[in-house]
């Protein structure tokens, strides 16, 4: 039984805490009790309430935990786990932050230590997928589409976020890397937008986002795409907010004083796009790769729902699970590398690849894999 510290006990970080708690001793950090209390009656956990961000707080209480799993809010994730590689401890990151986690490199191995970093379920399980083809076998092309939705559409978004709709809305403002003939090639995020059949699920719109992070680096996959899903109509709506100004960062002059047209409209959406507990919703991604010279095409469908007696939603299951996966990976001795450690790389022993599969698979998670 290892001991583990999990920071940030939201909608993900609650599977995450819950599922390593059945094996291990577990501790998480949050700045809000209530979100802890919510899992106190389901798992037997110590916590702390404090900013997983604040160094001085945490430096004393990692001390004494084998591993850490960062599931902070996006725009703090580089920064904590700089602080942790510092501190001198490893880490599985699905903080999902914006910048470069290759920029720590070198300080990772410098302290000594190991970092799984965008380890969920895309960027994540989808950097797993497509990097085990595309060192074992050979891979022309690879799209991965993938999305959260809840079963019940409410105009006029039909959509609810799992996680912080701050995390969302950068996924919006971030230009969309992707490969095209070998290229990396930008583009404006919420454009290229096709339509997609799921079963039991109907049509699903698809458009670019910047979700490829290291896979664009890491494998030599000529053309390479990934797409967020939504019900058809939701990237015209947020090109529309977008297009009035409303995904700004610019302050603006207003009656009231200064105001960032993002911040507010951050504040706006949180209560329509909140996930309540009552809520029931699903996660669905297809991986499409493509060997030209045999003309074979590789699919992988996961899908998943809300798990009502457990409490957890489909999108905390899906990349909480993967995050505990790689957890016990590390916890094994099985992930010998120092330094920032992308998903992709990991697969490339195929034990480890299928060890994340079956950990999924064993907790309900539907996985398919078909040729055509």
């Amino acid at each position: 039984m290892a001991k583990i510290l999990v920071l940030g006990c939201g909608l993900v970080g609650k599977t995450i805490v819950k599922d390593l708690a059945k094996n291990h001793e577990v501790a998480v950090v949050d700045i809000q009790l209530e979100n802890i209390e919510t899992i106190l009656k389901q798992a037997e956990i110590k916590f702390y309430i404090g900013n997983a961000a604040d160094k001085e707080f945490l430096t004393p209480i990692v001390k004494d935990y084998d591993l850490v799993v960062s599931a902070v809010p996006g725009f703090l994730g580089f920064a904590v786990l700089k602080n942790l590689i510092e501190l001198g401890k490893n880490v599985v990151d699905i903080a999902f932050f914006p910048e470069n986690a290759f920029e720590l490199d070198d300080l990772a191995k410098a302290n000594g230590v190991s970092c799984v970093v965008d380890c969920g379920i895309a960027p994540g399980l989808s950097n797993m997928i497509v990097g085990y083809h595309s060192f074992f076998d050979k891979v022309d092309s690879a799209t991965i589409y993938v999305g959260g939705l809840p079963f019940e559409r409410t105009l006029p978004f039909e959509y609810k976020a799992p996680f912080s709709p701050t995390d969302v809305l950068e996924e919006y403002i971030r230009p969309a890397r992707f490969k095209e003939n070998g290229k990396i090639i930008t583009k404006e995020p919420l454009t290229e937008i096709e339509y997609l059949n799921f079963k039991g699920i109907g049509t699903l719109e698809a458009f670019l986002t910047d979700g490829l992070r290291t896979l664009l680096f890491t494998t030599d996959i000529p053309e390479l795409r990934e797409k967020t899903l939504r019900y058809p109509g939701y990237a015209e709506k947020i090109l529309f907010l977008k297009e009035c100004g409303l995904l700004s960062t610019e302050p603006v002059e207003t009656r009231a004083g200064k105001v960032v047209p993002l911040h507010l409209l951050e504040k706006l959406l949180l209560p329509k796009w909140k996930l309540l507990p009552e809520d029931e919703e699903f996660t669905v991604m297809r991986i499409k790769l493509k060997d030209k010279a045999n003309d074979v095409e590789i699919f992988y469908e996961i899908f998943d729902i809300t798990d009502k007696l457990a409490g957890d939603s489909s999108m905390g299951r899906t990349t909480g699970f993967v995050a505990c996966a790689v957890a016990n990976l590390m916890l094994e001795g099985r992930v010998e590398r120092q330094g920032i450690i992308p998903p992709e790389i990991l697969a490339r022993k195929r034990e480890n690849f299928d060890y994340v599969l079956n950990y999924l698979k064993s907790r309900n998670i539907k996985i398919e894999k078909f040729e055509a």
